[in-house]
């Protein structure tokens, strides 16, 4: 089998540039509110941007950190040329993997460099890899490639943030059951195991967060003093 690695490189590095961009530090700066790794947590992603007490701001930088990925999966879907999925007549897993493998449609191609953006968004050259924690762009590369994976996506962020009040556990819950989302709505292994990687990734991310809630530290939406509290650096 001869996979295409110069298609793959050029969609993984493109993807990556793109979700390096730290819109987060760029708009706050652009304000005049200084670093934003200096204001609360040090991360660059909108919950962040939001203790500047710019609603604005931190709305610009969701729109905008999810738009990367996104962006990332149309450049690719859009402009590579390549039939844009596998051929649906294949219904044997393993051969469509090493199929997709070998000679990769335009949407293979867009999640591979929407999965970078999100790679580029946690950990950007810019920035001596230290980036944000990866929910926005990780729910615009879903809305892009699957947007009825990515709805699901936010209703079970919206349901567990309503019951919990929790920001990082909604996420968190949300890129647990979004692999299981890609098969439901039959997307194929690479969906698949492209969002189960992802979903690690952001597990990891949020490993600090992941401690406060077992330890019953983890501010809740609206809660200033817990707020507060955690806005002290990581």
């Amino acid at each position: 089998m001869t996979i295409d690695w110069l298609a793959y490189l050029a969609a993984a590095a493109s993807g990556y540039l793109l979700g390096s961009i730290p819109f987060g530090l760029v708009i706050v700066k652009m304000a005049g509110l200084g670093d934003i790794r200096a204001i609360g947590s040090g991360n660059i992603g909108a919950t962040n941007v939001l203790r500047t007490g710019r609603k604005d701001l931190a709305a610009a930088t969701l729109v905008l950190d999810a738009g990367k990925a996104g962006l990332a999966f149309f450049l690719w879907f859009l402009l590579s040329g390549r039939q844009a999925y596998s051929d649906p007549a294949i219904t044997d897993t393993m051969l469509r993997v090493t199929t997709e493998l070998a000679t990769p449609s335009a949407f293979v191609l867009g999640l591979i460099s929407g999965a970078f953006a999100f790679i580029g968004h946690c950990y950007p050259v810019w920035l001596k890899f230290q980036g944000g924690k990866g929910v926005a762009t990780f729910i615009g590369l879903m809305l892009a490639a699957m947007w009825q994976v990515g709805l699901a996506f936010a209703a079970t962020w919206l349901l567990v943030a309503a019951v919990f009040r929790m920001s990082s556990l909604a996420g968190l819950i949300g890129a647990t059951l979004a692999p299981i989302y890609v098969w439901l709505f039959g997307y194929g292994p690479m969906a698949i195991i492209t969002f189960g990687l992802l979903a690690v990734l952001m597990y990891w991310r949020h490993r600090s967060n992941i401690q406060r809630i077992a330890s019953g530290k983890e501010p809740k939406i609206g809660d200033k003093k817990k707020a507060a509290a955690a806005a002290q650096p990581e």
